[in-house]
């Protein structure tokens, strides 16, 4: 019998990904969405990957809703909680990011740890290590301090979700231990399999081969490939050396916005303007645009990981970052 194991939030970008990575790995999959007409788009981007037989099945949960997790968790042996609610625009009330992401994390471990479920791994960020640092090496011991630090609402809402989860992880009885993972990714690139473009990062990408975007902000940060980040959720389940630790999945080195248009212009895409919009440009800006806002954590921010405890106990190497970049853009263009 295969092993069978929940994703949340299995329509969302690094969610289609972790699907088709289980199943290609011979796991049953059961993915949770927030309103099932959504099942369709979600089983034909899985298809262009693998034939999912009759190991995937999908069900209805809300990260503010009681109702349908301790169904969702019967016969399950693992869960990947990826689900999140991520916006870049800075809302008018920071609760709308904090509270499902707080609220939905303890009901995915609470309802995991009720049905026996063995282990939980947790799709964090690096923005729940960096605080409102400009220049920093991230660590597995580096935190944000959301008391302290000036962030945004989505910074703030995957600090205290994460922090939640290594509370409830660590108070439990010794003898009867839901076990948990973290994984933290940067800004997450890679090849979409629905065509959805509505997340932070796909966007950016359709804007910048589109010419919608004249100059991007100076900000160098540590990236992701998504599919890295799905392969290192699958492992992390059954890998018990990963147990009680998070790991950082990212490049070593940070990359900036402006070399992914370098990138793409050096790739043909013509409309691609790899130009440095001034600093003080994007905070006068922020003062009206509350994506512009959103964005203001990562401005002349420099930020690189020490990815070397991810490396050792995955046996992992990051895809190359130019790779990343290219593949994302060639999976947007039937889109536009």
């Amino acid at each position: 019998m295969s092993k069978k194991v929940l994703i949340t939030g299995i329509s969302g970008f690094v969610g289609q990904h972790c699907a088709v990575e289980l199943l290609k790995n011979g796991y049953q999959v059961r993915g949770s969405i927030r309103n099932l007409s959504k099942e369709n788009e979600v089983r034909n981007g899985i298809a262009k990957e693998i034939d999912a037989k009759d190991n995937l099945e999908f069900c209805e949960l809300n990260l503010l809703k009681e109702s349908g997790w301790n169904d969702a968790m019967q016969n399950i042996d693992y869960v990947l909680h990826v689900a999140s609610p991520f916006i870049i625009a800075e809302p008018k009330d920071e609760n709308e990011m904090i509270k499902p992401a707080v609220e939905g994390t303890l009901r995915a471990l609470k309802a995991a740890k009720k049905a026996g479920v063995k282990k939980v791994v947790l799709t964090s960020s690096t923005v729940a290590m960096a605080g409102d640092k400009k220049k920093i090496n991230l660590t597995q011991e580096s935190w944000t301090n959301p008391a302290k630090d000036k962030v945004t609402a989505y910074i703030k809402s995957k600090t205290l979700a994460e922090k939640a989860a290594w509370d409830f992880y660590n108070t439990q009885e010794p003898t009867d231990k839901l076990e948990l993972t973290v994984v933290n990714p940067g800004p997450i690139y890679g090849p979409t399999l629905t065509g959805n473009l509505s997340g932070a990062s796909m966007g950016m990408i359709k804007n910048i081969i589109t010419g919608k975007v004249p100059m991007l902000p100076n900000a160098h940060y540590v990236m992701s490939d998504v599919r890295d980040i799905a392969k290192i959720h699958v492992q992390a389940m059954e890998n018990e050396a990963s147990n009680g630790e998070r790991f950082i999945v990212t490049s070593e080195k940070p990359h900036s916005f402006v070399s992914v248009a370098a990138i793409l212009k050096q790739n043909n895409y013509e409309k691609a303007s790899p130009k440095k919009a001034p600093s003080l440009l994007v905070k006068f800006m922020s003062i009206f645009d509350p994506e512009m806002k959103g964005m203001l954590p990562f401005v002349d921010a420099e930020i690189s990981a020490d990815i070397r405890p991810t490396q050792k106990v995955f046996n992992w190497k990051p895809i190359p970052f130019e790779k990343t970049i290219i593949d994302s853009a060639k999976s947007v263009e039937p889109y536009l």
